[in-house]
C-alpha cells in the first residue's frame, strides 16, 4: 500500500502558523478514502453497492506541531475486522520520518436503510480482503 500524502494548506493552520488540530482527523478520512481506493473498493463503489460506513469512534494523537506546506505521509493499516466493525490505524509522518500524529478510526456498515450489515456474510470478498490486511498485533 502506497501512504497517502497531503500537502498542508494554508487555511489549515491557525493564527500561530500551526495546523489546527481538527485537520487531523480529516486527513484520516482522506487516507482511508485513499486506501480503499487502492484495494479496490473505492467509496464511490460501496455508495453504488448501498453499503454506508459510519464513523462511530475517533482516536488522535498529536505528537508534533505541522506548518503551511509541511507534507505530511499518512500510512493506513488496518487493525481489526469483525463480522460488523472495521478499526483502521493511520500514522503520518512529516518529509524529515518524525512521527506528527497517530490515530484509528473505527466503522461499522450498513445498508440505505440504516440496518447493520454483516460483511462476511453480505460482501465476502470485500470482508476477506480486509482481513488479509489485518496488522499482526505487536507485543
Amino acid at each position: 500500500m502506497q501512504p497517502c500524502r497531503h500537502r498542508v494548506q494554508y487555511y489549515e493552520t491557525d493564527r500561530m502558523g500551526v495546523t489546527h488540530h481538527s485537520n487531523y482527523i480529516r486527513w484520516m478520512e482522506e487516507a482511508r478514502i485513499d486506501f480503499l481506493s487502492q484495494i479496490g473498493w473505492s467509496y464511490a463503489r460501496l455508495e453504488e453497492l448501498g453499503v454506508l460506513s459510519p464513523v462511530t469512534a475517533v482516536d488522535c494523537r498529536y505528537k508534533a506541531s505541522t506548518t503551511f506546506d509541511d507534507l505530511v505521509s499518512i500510512e493506513v493499516s488496518v487493525l481489526a475486522l469483525t463480522n460488523a466493525r472495521l478499526t483502521i490505524g493511520y500514522r503520518m509522518t512529516n518529509a524529515a520520518g518524525a512521527e506528527v500524529c497517530t490515530g484509528q478510526t473505527e466503522h461499522c456498515f450498513l445498508d440505505r436503510e440504516g440496518h447493520i450489515l454483516r460483511l462476511k456474510r453480505d460482501y465476502p470478498a470485500f470482508y476477506e480482503l480486509l482481513a488479509g490486511l489485518v496488522a499482526p498485533e505487536k507485543g
